[in-house]
């Protein structure tokens, strides 16, 4: 898929927000975002993302919206800068949209192996054959190779369900763009150095019996403001982004 230049920019600034807000080294980076349009109002959408941390054993992926907890971050501002990133993917569906170019219902960008891919889908989410739940478990089955064994009863059967379908029914076509990973260095939300790894916050967290509050000192003023664009109207719902605005 050919990407227009202002394009281009705006993929270079989804990749340096999400290596900022990532405070640990990884291997991958998986993320979802739609966005819904509703005649006579505003928009609708929701994201999520995932990381794989980087290490010698076999890990797991982790829920981006987790990090706060898990690494003592100020919730409130890492909020911030997620919106910043949906913003950014709202951005580019608009220019998609002003440059006449069919718009997209729902993307999967990829970040692995110096790779920076994004898979464009058209599909009605409007009519969808499976609720936003169902298509959560459904992304995470597919790109994060999430073992079936390991869900529950219910999500079993949505998984075997989606199979079904597909094996009935074709698919809609997809489009793609494929460039290399943004290489210039950027400054993570958090010293590597200074920061636990997933286990080795969890295990700490664990030792305290009395929970701490959490640290405000993470986000130096002079460097949020070069990230941070402030946003009038917010909603969330646990670890998917509800965009209204």
């Amino acid at each position: 898929m050919i990407s227009l230049p202002e394009e281009k920019i705006l993929y270079s600034e989804i990749q340096k927000k999400l290596f900022y807000i990532i405070p640990e080294k990884w291997e991958s980076i998986f993320l979802y975002a739609s966005v819904i349009d509703v005649p006579n109002q505003k928009p609708v959408g929701e994201m999520y993302f995932y990381y794989l941390p980087k290490g010698i054993i076999k890990k797991k992926f982790v829920n981006g919206y987790e990090i706060p907890s898990i690494f003592n971050i100020d919730e409130e501002q890492y909020s911030k800068l997620i919106t910043d990133i949906y913003n950014l993917i709202k951005s580019l569906r608009e220019n998609m949209t002003k440059a006449k170019r069919k718009p997209w219902s729902n993307i999967t960008i990829s970040i692995e192996n110096f790779q920076f891919k994004i898979e464009f889908s058209y599909e009605n989410l409007k009519k969808s054959e499976f609720d936003s739940y169902e298509r959560h478990l459904i992304w995470r089955y597919i790109h994060l190779d999430e073992n079936i064994d390991s869900l529950s009863r219910k999500d079993k059967k949505i998984i075997e369900r989606y199979n079904q379908y597909v094996n009935l029914h074709t698919l809609p076509k997809k489009n793609y763009y494929i460039e290399g990973v943004y290489k210039q260095p950027v400054k993570n939300i958090i010293d590597f150095e200074k920061t636990l790894t997933v286990e080795e916050a969890i295990a700490q967290s664990k030792s305290y019996d009395q929970p701490k509050e959490k640290k405000k000192g993470l986000f130096k003023k002079n460097k949020i403001d070069d990230i941070i664009e402030e946003e009038e109207e917010r909603t969330y719902n646990n670890q998917i982004l509800n965009w209204k605005k």
